[in-house]
């Protein structure tokens, strides 16, 4: 099934709060939820009310900030969480109960009928609101596909808006994810949407197989943090969008991709990893010669997201061994430097002999560069 229409409900003022090193203030809040709703996401999810005092009030804020994206709030299944949430004036509520053996035995202790009686009482309350409402099963991987199934169905019956598929702890694959979404659409109207943790390294595969088998609406992060290794990534679902046709991520205004992970680095004390999708400081660089040659000629032989779509550009690494002549001639062109062919050539050869001598940089190759123009 092509990608059509989807949204994004971003998290990071939800899950992203539950990340080790993740304690935002009210202004932080602020600051992020405006960020993103610049950016252009659809959603933003925000901490349960019922989780602290402050939650209540941040919560109460961002709902009166009035931004484009819907403004929801994650609280447990419960009528007495639904009411405070809608209380504090958000578009939506998303609510979430266990239903895996582990969740019903340590957690909450009901059984599947109890689950749908409970779910009954809290959406019939949320919609006769007026707000938007999700059920969720957490744990959905470890659940009994046909106990979630048989909960999702009297959900949709009484006419929830999104169902939610919850691969809380991050067991999922590509191909279990896409074959649950595509049963579960071929057995409710509701909108499907995807929670993907990233435990195992397959958050952004599976969001992607999600949408892929009929799922609607996607969780995601900056950076992907969360509980323990966080759920599936913006910039990650983004390139991966991307890389498929960029038309799917045109209503988003990318280039702000780099200020979200900058800032969510800088307020929980990370580092953007080298190879982070799209902004990792090395995610267009290009160092091999035969590599930089083809880029020189067309970027599209080697690079499948176009930097200038976000804000950035590509580098080319001359100053080691592995440098070609056209890398070396191209950057005689960036300083305005007048060299033939042949002087490139042995440019290049110095170039990668001095490299093996001792590591380089690229004011060593500048050097080279101005002397040999100058004679």
């Amino acid at each position: 099934m092509s990608i059509e229409k989807y949204a994004i409900i971003e998290s990071t003022l939800r899950e992203g709060e539950q990340f080790v090193n993740a304690f935002f203030s009210r202004e932080e809040k602020i600051q992020i939820a405006t960020l993103l709703d610049a950016f252009g996401v659809e959603y933003l999810e925000l901490t349960s009310p019922l989780a602290s005092p402050n939650s209540l009030a941040d919560c109460e804020a961002i709902a009166r900030l009035n931004l484009n994206a819907r403004i929801l709030t994650h609280t447990r299944c419960s009528i007495e969480d639904a009411q405070v949430a809608v209380g504090t004036g958000v578009d939506g509520v998303d609510v979430v109960i266990g239903t895996s053996s582990y969740l019903r035995e340590f957690s909450h202790g009901k059984d599947i009928d109890q689950i749908i009686d409970v779910a009954a009482e809290v959406i019939t309350y949320l919609l006769g609101q007026g707000v938007e409402t999700r059920f969720s099963t957490e744990d959905s991987l470890r659940s009994d596909f046909e106990d979630i199934v048989r909960v999702y169905k009297a959900v949709d019956a009484l006419g929830v808006h999104r169902v939610g598929i919850a691969d809380t702890v991050g067991i999922g694959t590509p191909r279990q994810i896409y074959q649950l979404v595509q049963t579960l659409r071929g057995e409710i109207k509701a909108d499907i949407e995807f929670h993907g943790h990233n435990d195992s390294g397959c958050a952004i595969a599976n969001a992607y197989a999600a949408l892929e088998a009929g799922a609607t609406h996607i969780d995601t992060s900056i950076l992907g943090i969360g509980e323990r290794n966080g759920i599936t990534p913006l910039g990650g679902l983004v390139a991966r969008l991307y890389a498929t046709d960029p038309g799917l991520v045109a209503k988003y205004q990318l280039p702000l991709i780099r200020n979200l992970d900058a800032c969510i680095a800088h307020l929980v004390g990370v580092d953007i990893p080298f190879n982070n999708y799209i902004t990792g400081f090395s995610s267009f660089t290009h160092k091999a010669g035969i590599h930089a040659k083809a880029v020189l000629n067309n970027p599209s032989t080697y690079e499948i997201l176009d930097p200038e779509d976000f804000g950035l550009t590509r580098y080319i690494h001359v100053a080691h061994r592995l440098t070609g002549w056209n890398a070396i001639k191209d950057r005689a062109q960036q300083l305005n430097l007048q060299l033939n062919d042949g002087q490139i050539k042995r440019l290049t050869n110095d170039i990668k002999a001095a490299a093996d001598s001792g590591r380089l940089t690229l004011d060593d190759v500048d050097t080279l560069l101005y002397e040999a123009a100058s004679n």
